[in-house]
């Protein structure tokens, strides 16, 4: 209840919890400590703040984040295969839980373009159509970005993407830490007739400095929802087994 509450606000006081729920503010305290061990909530002083803010524009290596959460990015992985049909014109994005998605596709009537070099080098070794963007590769997390991407996706329609993020907000939406990148996710999501985003749900109440969707812009994809609140705004499906 004390996550609820502050999925909706940025911050909370003791007084003002013990007050809502009707708990002494001793049983609060020991929630919040509780709390901030698990690293749900800032606690601060007579209260707390949420946590939302992601690492700024640091990014961290493809390898790294490959290997962060990898249950889940597996189980999301394998459910999101199935949505894939016949003829089919899907965009994968770049990012790790994308890529474990390669794994568990079967449909080679459906044609695949992305964004990512480890994407395309694997759609292709699995024996699927597929097409990648040109631009700049980005070395940390070998995305590609660039006007000549963007110009590319605007010329298509398709009729799914399967998109990652760095960050789920209520109000910022979904978010990356980087300019171009986001601009391209944003042209993918515009021209897509349906968008999903795959992400585990330690991405949730995070925000980073460009947002390249509102949240009822897409359905998300997750191992479970943190915040119920979420779910009033946009379409979820949680897989956790």
């Amino acid at each position: 209840m004390i996550l609820s509450i502050l999925s909706e606000r940025d911050a909370v006081s003791v007084a003002e919890l013990s007050k809502e729920l009707k708990i002494s503010e001793s049983t609060i305290r020991r929630d919040l400590n509780f709390l901030s061990d698990a690293g749900k909530l800032n606690k601060v002083f007579g209260g707390a703040t949420s946590i939302k803010l992601g690492s700024g524009v640091e990014e961290v290596p493809f390898e790294h984040k490959e290997k962060e959460m990898s249950a889940a990015k597996t189980d999301i992985a394998r459910y999101t295969a199935t949505l894939v049909h016949d003829g089919d014109f899907v965009f994968i994005d770049a990012g790790t839980t994308t890529y474990r998605l390669i794994d568990f596709l079967t449909n080679k009537k459906a044609t695949y373009l992305t964004n990512g070099v480890a994407h395309a080098r694997k759609l292709i070794q699995t024996g699927f159509d597929t097409y990648i963007i040109s631009g700049r590769v980005k070395p940390v997390t070998e995305a590609i970005v660039g006007a000549e991407g963007i110009a590319l996706i605007e010329k298509f329609n398709f009729t799914k993407a399967f998109m990652g993020t760095n960050g789920i907000d209520m109000k910022a939406g979904f978010t990356t830490p980087e300019h171009n990148e986001g601009l391209l996710k944003e042209a993918a999501v515009k021209n897509s007739y349906m968008t999903f985003v795959l992400s585990d749900h330690t991405k949730f109440r995070k925000v980073y400095p460009v947002t390249f969707a509102s949240l009822k812009q897409a359905c998300i994809i997750t191992d479970f929802v943190p915040y119920e609140k979420f779910k009033d705004i946009t379409i979820i499906k949680e897989v956790k087994t």
